[in-house]
């Protein structure tokens, strides 16, 4: 038993608490998406970056993604009890209250919107809000309802490297031709790249009813549509290059990642394995950075 006098004082936060403010604010795939619209804006800027203008974006990023990744595991609290890969979760493995995650996701959302809108330009933070609602409120309960949710959700995810560029535009801001293609090449990488978590974790999402696979399971449909957009992600993805963005290096590297990428897609539409799909899961984890990276250092 604790004395009167110990449990009055204030606890240091402890280490596993951050873990879990980690885990609720999904700390790595935050900053997969910060990443993205920082390549945007270093893509967008002009030869002398603004770096503050730069750093409020990364931070004011952050705060949102993270704020949208809360509230979907508010709403997805009791299905995440059902998943073996979710149920240690701050939220259904109860080491969090729900009122405190409403806190948190809600006073990131807020002030990720406010540093974005006010230090960067009001679109970015019109974009950010866009992407938070979307994600939120349209994408997240779709997901037991219809495969479709995988097309309504590649929006937001689609947004942070248009939002970058956007972000390091001179008042109101503006979506140029290049936004556009940076936002088309991250959309098409999306459906691969779920549908490649979806076979994996297949089993475990019709736990929880969650129905992610195109065709509703893992099969030739399921794995030929994500072998279809693994093809058309290779020209979105140089079409930059027609517009100066990267040069012929770049190019390359990018035609090469796209190749084996698409390869990758092949072999699951050809064996139809778990195994497959594993490594094309991997393999878009990788793509996308490299593919960002060439277009930055081309």
């Amino acid at each position: 038993m604790h004395s009167m006098e110990n449990s009055a004082q204030p606890r240091p936060v402890s280490k596993s608490k951050i873990a879990d403010y980690g885990l609720f604010m999904k700390l790595r795939l935050s900053l997969l998406v910060v990443f993205s619209a920082a390549i945007g804006f270093i893509i967008g800027s002009p030869e002398q970056m603004d770096w503050f203008r730069f750093s409020m974006l990364i931070l004011g990023g952050f705060l949102v993604t993270g704020s949208s990744n809360g509230f979907n595991q508010i709403l997805e609290k009791d299905h995440d009890k059902l998943m073996n890969r979710t149920m240690n979760r701050p939220l259904p493995a109860g080491r969090m209250k729900e009122n405190e995650a409403w806190f948190i996701a809600t006073l990131s959302g807020i002030a990720g919107l406010t540093i974005v809108t006010l230090y960067t330009n009001a679109l970015s933070g019109m974009l950010a809000g866009l992407s938070l609602f979307l994600y939120t409120a349209v994408y997240t309960p779709m997901k037991r309802q219809t495969p479709f949710a995988v097309f309504i959700g590649a929006f937001p995810g689609a947004i942070p490297p248009m939002l970058g560029w956007v972000a390091a535009q001179e008042g109101f801001g503006t979506v140029g031709l290049v936004a556009w293609l940076l936002f088309f090449a991250q959309f098409m990488w999306q459906f691969p790249h779920f549908w490649a978590i979806a076979w994996v974790m297949d089993e475990d999402y019709k736990k929880a009813g969650f129905v992610m696979l195109p065709t509703g399971n893992r099969d030739k449909g399921s794995a030929f549509q994500a072998l279809v957009y693994s093809i058309f992600l290779i020209p979105v993805s140089l079409a930059p290059l027609l517009f100066g963005v990267f040069g012929h290096i770049a190019a390359i590297i990018i035609l090469i990642s796209g190749v084996l990428f698409t390869w990758q897609a092949f072999v699951l539409y050809r064996d139809c394995s778990v195994e497959a799909a594993r490594k094309l899961m991997f393999g878009s984890f990788f793509y996308l950075p490299v593919v960002q990276l060439a277009m930055v250092l081309g």
